[in-house]
């Protein structure tokens, strides 16, 4: 029998999903080799056909995005249950993604900036005898690990077509990759860079530049030239697809194995090249960061040591 795969999305984008059709030629021998049994964002799947399989029935899960709501944590616990394997696919199943910046208010306070104070979403309503209910939002985001066990990970946002196919390959044969394991290279994103050879041996920069505040050399190191670039401390494996496009690396691909806490590593991989050593050289060029946790911590911030900005 054909090995049984699910896709299902939390809170995401949609950008994993395109990843999946990013395969292009690739993809239609791994359907002819697979029973594709769930798939809502493609095909016509319900809730209820899952609930009706048995348990374990499933071989893989593909799960991508960050968990936000009753309805998404109901929905990780089912497949969870109903699968052999489940795999966070991206960087918001794996590290809570851009929807976990969330955490840095409530969602209390979200809701209000988004629909102001009077048209908010309501939980429940009741209409000429009719209940029309909504999923709730939790006040803190989280990765997909807080919710379920996970077996695998595959990062990126989105994660590369190399990538994918290469770890939907991986589990479709024995033996399998070590349980726990992120489905990508073990290494700095700079190990793959096309400029490496143009970093300096002794880096040491006066200050930082938004990618915007000048104009970026496409044959030098992006760090170099001032601009904050994660490589350093972000796994390989997206083919350096920011770096070819003139655009630092904002570290999507997340940590290596050897980093606890990937926001951390990324500030301390800066702070190693600020030129200053004091509070007068050093303060202006904090100054010139005016979004840390955006910088540092977009991907990572719901896995981290912080995990969240905590309110009075």
């Amino acid at each position: 029998m054909k090995p049984k795969l699910a896709f299902y999305w939390c809170a995401s984008c949609g950008g994993c999903e395109e990843a999946v059709l990013d395969l292009a030629d690739e993809l239609l021998p791994i359907l002819s080799a697979v029973d594709l049994v769930f798939w809502p964002v493609a095909l016509d799947f319900k809730e209820r056909d899952v609930k009706a399989m048995e348990d374990a029935s499933i071989d893989i899960t593909f799960l991508n995005g960050a968990v936000r709501s009753t309805h998404q944590s109901e929905m990780a616990r089912l497949l969870r249950q109903k699968s052999k394997l489940v795999v966070a696919f991206g960087a918001c199943a794996q590290l809570g993604g851009i929807p976990a910046l969330a955490n840095l208010t409530t969602t209390r306070d979200l809701l209000a900036e988004v629909y102001g104070n009077s048209n908010q979403p309501q939980p429940e309503f009741r209409h000429d005898g009719q209940t029309l209910t909504l999923p709730e939002l939790y006040d803190t985001v989280f990765p997909l690990d807080r919710a379920i066990p996970v077996d695998y990970y595959v990062p990126g946002c989105p994660p590369s077509p190399k990538i994918v196919s290469a770890a939907i390959q991986a589990l479709l044969r024995e033996p399998l990759p070590e349980p726990g394991a992120v489905l990508a290279p073990d290494r700095a994103m700079c190990d793959e860079c096309p400029r490496k050879a143009s970093h300096p041996t002794d880096l040491k920069i006066d200050r930082l530049y938004r990618v915007q505040e000048r104009e970026v050399d496409p044959a030098v190191c992006i760090l170099a030239q001032g601009v904050p670039c994660l490589g350093p401390a972000t796994r390989a494996g997206c083919g350096a697809r920011c770096i070819n496009g003139n655009m630092p690396c904002t570290g999507c691909f997340g940590p290596t194995s050897h980093v606890r806490d990937y926001g951390g590593k990324a500030l301390c991989s800066i702070a190693s090249i600020v030129h200053a050593n004091d509070v007068a050289g050093i303060d202006p060029l904090l100054d010139s960061v005016p979004d840390p946790v955006g910088t540092f911590y977009r991907y990572s911030l719901a896995a981290s040591f912080l995990e969240r900005k905590y309110m009075e």
